[in-house]
């Protein structure tokens, strides 16, 4: 519980073993005690922790009642707190709490949820160094940045017997310079922050039978995907997430590609075609027991400009296509031979997407790294807005024209840390966040 009232609420649902009144009880302790019902019934024996504020998550007066768990007991102590006087928390709410009193920024909010989303050790990581501030120190020192520069620019305006443009013009437009090419450099950082975020999107793609669900399965060691030997038996793209050395990895099986036998099939086929447009990495899979095919060609076709590792599949069969064959090199130099039935070879795979992407280039210790797509498009408008800056001063334009442009970059920056943010915006976000956050 947070809030004013909350050591209120408290009293009349906890009895302690060595009764202290609230003000005589430190910050930071725990007390022993039993949650009692309100007829004196024992619900369960507890330890609850104080904080008082303003030194708490939220900066309010709040406890955390730790009970034995189990869902009757916890339910039962959520529906006496409520009895008493508490209000459910909308979801996000104490991390909201503590953005609205001021503890942490909009930033370092959105970051908490981050953490708990992590599908990785690196995305954690980020989300925990955005949590500690990098981020919103970075933004902060390109502001200030700014601000240096618009306190010579208002003076100029405002006392225009002082003007001095050549020297504020040369000021601006190092400022500008400067500015672009830090926010240029957090925008590029987006890339790997979506891979750290997101994963890397890699569709699996093959003819039917190839052995693109065996595969799948052997990838995530598990019976994930139906394995049967009758052509089609995926008619959908089946989804799943997986860390290689590492690397995430959103792994797509895909219905198997050739001339459709039905309207579902071809639903399925279509849609293997545009998620394999979509994808940062294909892995073609070919059935290397037999020559190629038409439509293994068709798929060598549709890859060809994508990031691919091809795999022939089935060598504990006898060979017939040669890994050499130029219609293979001519798309992709990363040739592997595997048997996914026999789980052999899987390794070499995960190798070479190692290879293809190091993500240990990344120093997560000393960079910063952009993985909300809201602090990218913000970026990108500040980008747009130096740009926009830039043109007036070229043209001549009046210092004061100049200004609404400089002040549009420190707006758009603003709203990445909350300082300008809308209601709504802050709403959206916090919505996204667990009860419990």
């Amino acid at each position: 519980m947070s809030g004013e009232k909350c050591f209120n609420v408290l009293d009349k649902i906890f009895v302690q073993k060595n009764k202290k009144p609230i003000e005589d009880i430190k910050g930071y302790t725990i007390k022993y005690g039993n949650i009692v019902d309100n007829d004196g019934n024992v619900v369960d024996e507890v330890l609850v922790s104080y904080f008082k504020a303003p030194k708490s998550y939220t900066t309010e007066n709040m406890c955390e009642i730790n009970s034995h768990g189990g869902n009757i007991v916890v339910k039962k102590i959520l529906e006496l707190c409520l009895k008493n006087g508490a209000d459910l928390a909308e979801p996000g709410e104490f991390t909201k709490r503590a953005f609205l009193n001021g503890r942490i920024d909009l930033l370092q909010a959105e970051s908490v949820i981050d953490v708990i989303n992590a599908k990785s050790e690196r995305e954690a990581k980020t989300g925990i160094k955005q949590l500690e501030g990098f981020l919103s120190k970075k933004i902060t020192e390109i502001k200030k940045e700014i601000m240096n520069v618009m306190t010579n620019i208002e003076v100029s305006i405002d006392y225009p017997e002082y003007d001095t443009p050549d020297v504020t013009n040369k000021q601006i437009s190092d400022m500008l310079d400067s500015v672009q090419e830090k926010l240029e450099k957090l925008e590029k950082s987006f890339d790997n922050g979506k891979i750290i975020k997101e994963g890397i999107k890699t569709v699996i793609v093959g003819r039917p039978n190839a052995g693109k669900s065996s595969l799948l399965n052997a990838i995530l060691k598990e019976d994930r995907a139906i394995v049967t030997q009758y052509e089609g038996t995926t008619r959908d793209t089946i989804e799943e997430f997986v860390t290689v050395n590492g690397i995430p990895l959103k792994l797509v099986d895909t219905a198997g590609i050739r001339d459709a036998k039905d309207e579902v099939e071809k639903i399925g086929i279509e849609k293997s075609r545009e998620m394999t447009k979509e994808a940062d990495l294909v892995i073609a899979i070919f059935d290397a027991s037999e020559d190629l095919t038409k439509e293994d060609l068709e798929i060598l076709d549709l890859i060809k400009n994508k990031k691919t590792i091809i795999i022939l599949n089935k060598n504990d069969l006898n060979q017939k296509i040669d890994e050499n064959d130029k219609r293979l090199t001519n798309v992709s130099s990363s040739i592997i031979k595997i048997s996914a039935l026999n789980k052999t070879g899987i390794e070499d795979i995960y190798d070479e997407i190692s290879r293809l992407f190091d993500l240990n280039e990344i120093n997560l210790d000393q960079e910063v790294v952009i993985t909300n797509i809201r602090h990218k498009n913000l970026i990108d408008k500040a980008i747009e807005s130096v740009k926009k800056a830039r043109e007036t001063l070229e043209e001549k334009m009046p210092l004061d024209i100049i200004a609404i442009f400089i002040k549009d970059i420190l707006e758009d920056l603003g709203n990445i840390t909350g300082e300008v943010v809308t209601d709504d915006i802050i709403d959206e976000i916090f919505s996204k966040f667990c009860l419990g956050k």
